[in-house]
């Protein structure tokens, strides 16, 4: 590819559309791998967070490199406007201190495994869908009751989207583009928390 073709291809309009396409063909899967409407998903995932919240519950997210930028804004999101009881774990001294003591692929594993409770619910990014960490953390959620979504990227069958109860999947293997497009898809079910959109 040219210069002037590689310049054609970034341009805002361009890179635009290809995220709209890649939005519009979000896939999302239950805990079995079975499809789902996308819209329903994201419903039922409202109303799960309304419930959530009614009960006191605690929401986490997580995210390494970029998607913890994501996950620190969707958590700001949940707290501020849709009133929920959001948190990262990516505080540093805590991070580095379960790095340091049980590894960076167990650290978020081994908070969680203090403060999560049954009931509670993990929101877990990786735009590959590989990080050990990401899916040890959602694999210890399961464990203890809790529920998870995972939002993830580039192969159809990376090993997070077997995780969750429900499973957003972006086709895209560009990392701008997927984190953008997960944070496009918090941002949009916060904005449906705010407005009170919860069926």
């Amino acid at each position: 590819m040219s210069a002037i073709e590689a310049s054609a291809s970034m341009t805002l309009t361009t890179r635009g559309a290809e995220l709209q396409g890649i939005l519009a063909a979000t896939e999302v899967t239950d805990a079995e791998g079975v499809r789902r409407d996308t819209d329903k998903a994201i419903l039922d995932l409202v109303a799960s967070l309304v419930d959530l919240r009614h009960r006191g519950g605690r929401l986490y997210l997580v995210g390494n490199g970029g998607s913890a930028a994501v996950a620190g804004h969707a958590a700001n999101d949940f707290l501020n406007v849709a009133k929920l009881r959001a948190s990262t774990l990516h505080e540093p001294s805590l991070l580095s201190c379960m790095s340091n003591d049980y590894g960076w692929e167990a650290a978020f594993a081994r908070i969680l495994s203090t403060l999560a409770a049954p009931g509670d619910m993990l929101i877990a990014i990786s735009s590959s869908g590989q990080s050990a960490n990401i899916r040890n953390a959602a694999a210890e959620m399961r464990k203890c009751g809790a529920r998870v979504v995972t939002l993830s990227g580039f192969r159809q069958n990376n090993p997070l989207r077997s995780i969750g109860q429900v499973n957003f999947w972006l086709n895209s293997s560009d990392y701008g583009m997927v984190e953008i497009g997960h944070q496009f898809v918090l941002h949009n079910v916060a904005d449906r928390l705010r407005l009170g959109m919860s069926s």
